[in-house]
């Protein structure tokens, strides 16, 4: 091998253009494919720019000529030579119309041959490309969402720099604290029996920060959910974190969608309109049957209940008089689509989702076909097609059941139908989800649950319900929704201790409890917290839906598989027995460990 002595870059590969021309050059990079022609060897370099294509020919040196031939497929090179104008351009590259005229040519290192080749849409399933990510991470098109992804994170901080944010970190080993998921936790080796926790979030400190004074605080903080991945999820993920001082929800939301504005601008050249579309957490689940509706298509649920109380089919009646409803969607122009036997396909989907069946209709050239047409007069039959707008050639798709499950099946199976009839347009639609509900009906315990975190706050006009009605309690809660999924969650918090034990009080926390778990913070707030609020912004599902990339393993450089393991180092792994008794731990069986 050789080295680099003497030798400096001057520039990338991708970066020179014909205005280059004469110039003498110094370039590194990998072998992407060489071709030898005889005379002629022509040698693609790449690295995280591009390609550039280096020449050699009768007039290059034997020496140099000889190694060129020898180069192999992610050889590792430097080439010292003149750019000079192509004869035969490359319309497809940006650096086409000219190639390097070699007269020096290093090979830093030799490859093996990869186990794929470095390609964009590369054939290799994706589960070898993750064993060897290092190579799959030389692929163009993962080069590029990385150093997108690096492009909106300096635009990140530019931002909440320039709008008065310090960037605080916050510890990674902390104390553990319930925040909606299973913690990740870390034994201590000085304190046997006592264990630290990753964060799931900054939350608490970030809200100590505020205590402190700093205002307003902004975090590109690394998180940690010990829960199941899949597309849009992984158990180590990254969030833009902010907290602010002396503010209410338009100020936070004011901040938030300004961010948004601003980094589609400088990294895509996109604007967005402001101030950004909202819906309350009400009107997304009765149009969308989702709290994070994608609306780049129409589709809305329709609640069909009030034709169909009386109807005489004994499934929607006994939805409605048990409390339910009826509510259906209209599938444009389905009817090709969706035959009986897709339809059948869906109907098993809902049910695997917690429906008890699906009832349908389909408007065909022959007429009106359905699951219940026969319960029902024709007078309700078109009463319910009149209503979700049906004309010859659509699909109607009804489900009968709890208001909660019918929305939420529907709003899911709203999904399936409009990928499966290619209506979602390529579009970025952003929304602000708001005035989401404080409680939750938990049906397991039978008991209100809090939706949030504890120190979320209620809305002002929502106080007196606390105790008497707690369906109507509203929180000063908001999410920011990107094309149907939560791209940030938020809120303002609760800063008046009479508030929060009040809070704790009917979340079923004791004050002894309350201070077990939250006694640090509780201690804090005694000494003059300002009123404060913030959010969280995922930052890899935001590049993913920028990038229009299927999952976040596209714009992650190191990323988990669906189980939470990485083929690439192994891991989890065991550890020797020595590590564990440093930590007075034992590996027990799992089955005894349940008993």
């Amino acid at each position: 091998m050789e080295f680099l002595a003497g030798l400096k870059r001057t520039d990338y590969c991708g970066n020179f253009r014909l205005s280059d021309a004469g110039k003498e050059v110094t370039v590194f990079g990998w072998v992407q494919r060489q071709r030898n022609l005889g005379s002629l060897i022509f040698i693609d370099l790449r690295d995280r720019t591009g390609l550039i294509q280096l020449a050699f020919d009768e007039n290059t040196d034997k020496a140099v000529f000889e190694k060129a031939a020898g180069a192999k497929s992610e050889y590792v090179l430097a080439a010292v030579g003149t750019v000079r104008e192509r004869s035969a351009k490359n319309t497809e590259i940006p650096t086409g119309e000219i190639e390097i005229d070699v007269k020096e040519l290093r090979i830093l290192n030799k490859s093996e041959t990869p186990p794929f080749e470095i390609i964009n849409n590369c054939p290799t399933n994706e589960i070898s490309r993750l064993k060897y990510r290092y190579l799959d991470l030389r692929r163009p098109e993962l080069q590029n969402n990385i150093l997108f992804r690096n492009k909106v994170a300096k635009v990140t901080r530019d931002y909440f720099y320039d709008n008065g944010f310090i960037e605080i970190e916050t510890p990674i080993l902390i104390r553990s604290t319930p925040e909606g998921a299973r913690d990740f936790l870390v034994p201590s080796r000085l304190h046997h029996g006592t264990f630290y926790a990753l964060p799931q979030s900054p939350q608490l400190y970030k809200q100590l920060s505020m205590v402190a004074g700093f205002d307003r605080y902004f975090q590109i903080a690394r998180c940690f959910r010990d829960e199941d991945s899949r597309a849009d999820r992984q158990p180590e993920f990254t969030q833009i974190d902010i907290e602010m001082s002396f503010v209410d929800v338009e100020d936070v939301l004011s901040i938030g969608e300004g961010y948004i504005a601003k980094v589609f601008k400088e990294c895509l050249d996109i604007d967005i309109p402001l101030p950004l579309p909202r819906l309350t957490y009400k009107d997304a689940m009765e149009r969308y049957g989702s709290d994070k509706p994608d609306t780049r298509f129409g589709m809305e649920l329709v609640n069909l209940s009030d034709i169909l109380a009386d109807c005489g089919f004994g499934v929607f009646e006994g939805a409605i008089a048990n409390g339910g409803s009826v509510r259906a969607f209209c599938a444009k122009n389905a009817v090709t689509t969706y035959s009986r036997k897709e339809i059948d396909k869906l109907t098993e989907k809902a049910k695997g989702i917690g429906a008890k069946g699906l009832a349908w209709i389909r408007w065909t050239d022959d007429g009106i076909a359905s699951s219940f047409g026969k319960f029902i007069s024709e007078e309700k039959m078109q009463a319910i097609l009149d209503k979700v707008g049906a004309e010859k050639g659509d699909v109607v798709i009804i489900i009968a059941d709890k208001n909660s499950l019918a929305l939420s099946i529907l709003g899911s199976l709203r999904c399936d139908v409009a990928k499966k009839l290619d209506i979602i347009p390529n579009t970025n639609n952003l929304l602000w989800i708001v005035e989401f509900p404080f409680f939750d009906w938990d049906e397991d315990s039978g008991t209100w649950v809090a939706m949030h975190h504890p120190f979320t706050s209620p809305m002002d006009e929502c106080l007196e319900y606390l105790e008497t009605d707690k369906a109507k309690v509203r929180a000063k809660a908001y999410d920011l929704v990107f094309n149907g999924i939560e791209l940030s969650s938020g809120s303002i918090r609760i800063t008046n201790p009479e508030l929060q034990n009040r809070m704790f009080k009917l979340l079923g926390l004791s004050e002894e409890e309350a201070h077990r778990k939250f006694g640090f913070l509780l201690d804090a707030f005694r000494f003059g917290p300002p009123p404060h609020g913030g959010m969280g912004i995922g930052l890899d599902r935001l590049v993913m839906q920028m990038l229009g990339c299927e999952s976040l393993r596209d714009v992650i450089a190191f990323p988990k598989l669906k189980d939470a393991t990485e083929s690439m180092t192994n891991c989890p792994a065991p550890v020797d027995e020595d590590q564990l008794e440093l930590l007075a731990l034992a590996i027990t069986d799992k089955e005894d460990a349940q008993e």
